[in-house]
């Protein structure tokens, strides 16, 4: 009878030790339009509304991640097969811009992203022009060419990894990362 409960005790112990604290990536990504309901998926990603939960009233830091995911939004989205930026776009992309005005040590990697559908390297391509696009544009708006890089990933990090018209405009992306 003991020695079962000293195994039910080990066994316990050994089983509490094997707990792992969530790793996170430092990199928070939200909403950045109206037309983005959220999503699961396979991408870590949270909305906007998750992360001011998260942060429990915390305040956020001026010119950080956080704050633009929050207060401005830090991503368009893109039609099929498209890189032209919508209306949408364009008003998240001036607010973009006048928030990185107000930060002159923020730089930016704007990150392309495509649906699964079509080949490898054809997403990675229209990837690279939806976030050359945003980038294209922040320049317009007046932001030093230095400040923004772009990145491709194609149809590699999808928000929702269903393969459901739904799913798919949520990975016609471009998400802006401070860095």
């Amino acid at each position: 009878m003991h020695l079962k409960l000293i195994l039910m005790i080990i066994t316990g112990i050994a089983l509490l030790g094997c707990e792992t604290t969530p790793q996170t990536s430092g990199t928070y990504t939200g909403t950045g339009s109206v037309s983005d309901s959220g999503g699961g998926g396979k991408d870590s990603s949270i909305s906007s509304s998750d992360l001011a939960s998260a942060i429990q009233g915390k305040r956020l830091g001026l010119g950080s991640q956080e704050d633009l995911v929050v207060n401005i939004g830090d991503r368009v989205f893109f039609e099929t097969d498209s890189f032209q930026l919508s209306q949408a776009a364009r008003r998240i992309v001036e607010k973009q811009a006048k928030w990185i005005k107000r930060y002159p040590s923020v730089k930016m990697s704007i990150e392309g992203h495509a649906d699964e559908r079509g080949t490898r390297e054809y997403n990675l391509a229209l990837g690279e022009r939806r976030a050359t696009a945003v980038r294209d544009y922040l320049i317009a708006l007046g932001i030093n060419p230095n400040r923004v890089r772009t990145i491709s990933f194609g149809k590699e990090r999808p928000v929702d990894a269903r393969s459901v018209p739904e799913a798919w405009s949520k990975n016609r992306r471009s998400v802006s990362i401070v860095k």
